[in-house]
C-alpha cells in the first residue's frame, strides 16, 4: 500500500513545491508563502525517503538499518509545524505570528532532537522498509520513540483540524472556505495512521495486534495528507490561476492594439517615446505586458490627437450611416466610426491634405471614467480598424514646380 500511495503523494508535494519555489526568492517578505513552500519541500522529501526502494539504498548509502525512519519522520515533524505556522501567519498579527513561528520551530527541533536519541539507543539490526513499527514493537525505547512521534503527530493534526473549521466558519472567499474545510478532512483522515500505529504500541503490552491494519494505516496517512496538501494548494493555484489569466489578457490586449498602434506609428513615429521589444521575446521570457500596454494606450490616444487636423467631417457622417445601418449602436457604433475616422484621417495624412474644418471623434464624449474601459473600447476600435488604401506612387511623390537644372 506504501509504495502505491506514496508515489502520488510526493508528485502532489513535488508539484506545490515547484508552484511555490519562486516564493523562496520573491515573497520573502510574505513568510506565510516561503513556510507553506517550505511545507511542500519537506513532505515531498519524506515521501521520497519512504519508499522501498530509496529506503534500501539509503540504508546501504549511509551503512545504518532503518536511517530512513528518523529522517522522513523528521520531515514530517517539520511539515507540521510548518503547517501550523503558515496558519499563524494567516490569522494572527506579523510579530504574534513570528514569535508563535519561532516557538513551533524550537519545539519541532526539540522533538526530531529526541527522536534521534531514541533511534541511536535503539539500534535496528535489519532494514524493515514496510513493518518496521510492527516488528520492533516490543521495544521499550521505540515505544517511547513511538509514543512521542505520533503523539506529536495527532496533536497537531487536531490542532490543524479545529482552526481550519474555525477559520472556515469565517472565510468569505467560497475556495479558501472550501480548501480549510478540505485540510480539516485530511488531518482527520490522518488520525486514523497515528492511532493504529500508537495502538501497535499498547497491543504489544497487553497481548493484541493490529498487524493485519497495517495496510489501512498507510492509506490513512497518505490519504489524510493527500487531502491537506491539495486544500494548501487550492488557494495558491486559483492565485496563480488568476495572475496567468491576467498575463494571457495583457498580451492578447496588447497584441490585437498592435494593427492600429503601428498604423499610427507610421504616420508620426514622434508619438512612440520608446521603441517596444518584440511581444514574442517578452512572451518567451515570461515578461508581464501591462505596462507596455498601459504605454500603448497612451501612444495611440496621442496618435489621435495629432491626426485630429485630418479628421473630415463627411467622412464622420458616411461611417455613421453605414455602421448603424449595420446594426451597430452605442458604444460599438462610437467604437467602429472612430476606426473609420482614423482610417481617413491617416489616408488624408499621407496625401497631406488637412481637413479644411476639421470635425471630431465620434468617441470624444464617450464616457470612459476608467483605464480599464478606455482599454475595452480601444480594443472595440482596434476590432474594427482596417489600414488605409497605400497612396498611389504618383500622388505620393510631391510636384515639382519647376524643370530642368539649377543653375
Amino acid at each position: 500500500m506504501k509504495d502505491i500511495l506514496h508515489p502520488l503523494c510526493l508528485a502532489i508535494a513535488g508539484t506545490g513545491f515547484i508552484v511555490l519555489l519562486r516564493d523562496l526568492g520573491r515573497s520573502r517578505r510574505d513568510p506565510a508563502l516561503v513556510a507553506l513552500a517550505f511545507t511542500y519541500g519537506f513532505s515531498a522529501l519524506s515521501y521520497a525517503l519512504s519508499l522501498t526502494w530509496v529506503w534500501v539504498r539509503v540504508d546501504g548509502l549511509l551503512g545504518v538499518p532503518n536511517i530512513v525512519v528518523p529522517l522522513a519522520q523528521g520531515c514530517v515533524i517539520l511539515v507540521l509545524a510548518l503547517q501550523a505556522t503558515v496558519l499563524a501567519h494567516w490569522s494572527k498579527p506579523p510579530r504574534e505570528a513570528r514569535r508563535r513561528a519561532t516557538l513551533l520551530l524550537a519545539c519541532a527541533g526539540a522533538v526530531i532532537a529526541t527522536m534521534a536519541v531514541l533511534f541511536v539507543l535503539l539500534t535496528p539490526a535489519t532494514t524493515r522498509p514496510t513493518d518496521f513499527s510492527l516488528y520492533y514493537a516490543h521495544d521499550p525505547f521505540f515505544q517511547a520513540y513511538v509514543l512521542l512521534y505520533f503523539g506529536t503527530y495527532s496533536a497537531a493534526e487536531i490542532y490543524l483540524a479545529r482552526s481550519c473549521l474555525r477559520y472556515a466558519r469565517t472565510a468569505t472567499n467560497r475556495s479558501i472556505a472550501f480548501s480549510l474545510r478540505l485540510v480539516t478532512v485530511g488531518a482527520v483522515i490522518t488520525l486514523g495512521y497515528s492511532g493504529i500505529r500508537i495502538a501497535g504500541i499498547i497491543g504489544a503490552e497487553v497481548g493484541f495486534s493490529v498487524g493485519g491494519l497495517n495496510g489501512f494505516a498507510w492509506a490513512c496517512g497518505d490519504i489524510g495528507a493527500t487531502l491537506t496538501q491539495i486544500g494548501y494548494l487550492i488557494p495558491t493555484l486559483a492565485l496563480r490561476t488568476t495572475s496567468a489569466r491576467a498575463w494571457a489578457t495583457a498580451h492578447l490586449r496588447y497584441r490585437r492594439l498592435g494593427p492600429l498602434w503601428s498604423a499610427l506609428d507610421q504616420a508620426d513615429p514622434g508619438i512612440t517615446l520608446r521603441r517596444p521589444a518584440h511581444q514574442l521575446q517578452d512572451v518567451l521570457r515570461g515578461r508581464d505586458a501591462h505596462f507596455p500596454l498601459l504605454r500603448r494606450r497612451v501612444e495611440i490616444r496621442q496618435g489621435q490627437k495629432l491626426m485630429r487636423r485630418y479628421l473630415d467631417p463627411a467622412a464622420r457622417t458616411e461611417s455613421e450611416a453605414r455602421r448603424t445601418a449595420e446594426g451597430l449602436n452605442g458604444a460599438e457604433l462610437a467604437a467602429a466610426v472612430t476606426a473609420d475616422q482614423i482610417r481617413a484621417a491617416l489616408a488624408r495624412h499621407a496625401a497631406d491634405d488637412p481637413a479644411p474644418a476639421p470635425g471630431e471623434y465620434a468617441d470624444a464624449e464617450l464616457a470612459l471614467p476608467t483605464t480599464e474601459d478606455e482599454l475595452l473600447h480601444l480594443q472595440r476600435v482596434a476590432a474594427h480598424f482596417a489600414l488605409p488604401p497605400r497612396p498611389s506612387r504618383s500622388a505620393a511623390e510631391p510636384r515639382s514646380t519647376t524643370s530642368g537644372a539649377r543653375s
